[in-house]
């Protein structure tokens, strides 16, 4: 049976209404995940993969040059502990992409969990230094040793990014979320306060901050600086 015009409204009304509440839910998962741990800029970077040793050589047997498949052969090869080849694959993965900062991280961390400390310092001191000629790539450098558990160096990222940078909302908000991380509420509330102040639209960082009792103001209606909530 074909319906008419009028017949079919309340059916596309209904369609409507289905897709208005999926969108909902949507939204509402993704906002439940608040407490996860975000890049502090658009990734760009490398995204391990979980393929195989025997696939990855396939790949590079096919295309030697391919940074992607040095860089999770290196992070296979780390996490057996074949340190030797860890380092070969971690290197010819920066030799074709130098600004590589998840290869960077995982050398260094490689090198730490040999017991090699003294070189991994070194390595990355000169790594700090290279990537701060762009506050965005020290940013990315500092969440990269973060997601290794390098916190000596992903905070000295951020510090540098921070003094480089003082009135950069992305700087401010990522040294925040690493002290929030850290369960350090005192400097986690001075940074992301400061970040939201430089930049208020950003609900994420309202939503640590309201976590940490901190009263956050909409954006548009001026009514004063941030404050506490009194306890």
């Amino acid at each position: 049976m074909t319906l008419g015009l009028r017949d079919r409204a309340p059916v596309a009304r209904a369609f409507l209404m289905k897709g208005l509440l999926v969108c909902v839910l949507m939204i509402l998962g993704g906002c439940a995940g608040t407490d996860a741990p975000v890049p502090p800029v658009a990734s760009g970077g490398t995204v391990p993969s979980d393929k195989t040793e025997a696939q990855l050589l396939a790949e590079l047997n096919d295309k030697f040059e391919n940074a992607q498949a040095h860089y999770d052969l290196a992070r296979v090869y780390h996490k057996s502990q074949n340190w030797n080849k860890a380092e070969y694959h971690y290197n010819v993965a920066l030799g074709f992409n130098p600004a590589n900062r998840a290869a960077q991280a995982g050398l260094v961390k490689m090198l730490a969990d040999r017991g090699a400390k003294a070189k991994s310092d070194e390595t990355a001191n000169s790594y700090i230094r290279q990537a701060g000629v762009s506050v965005k790539e020290t940013l990315r450098l500092g969440w990269e040793f973060e997601q290794l558990g390098m916190d000596e160096y992903a905070l000295r990222s951020y510090r540098q990014a921070i003094a480089a940078a003082p009135d950069s909302d992305a700087a401010n908000k990522q040294i925040g979320l690493y002290y929030l991380g850290k369960g350090d509420s005192a400097n986690a509330k001075q940074y992301l306060m400061r970040s939201l102040e430089l930049n208020p639209r950003q609900p994420d960082v309202a939503g640590a901050l309201g976590r940490l009792g901190v009263v956050v103001q909409t954006p548009g209606i001026p009514q004063g600086p941030l404050e506490e909530k009194t306890k």
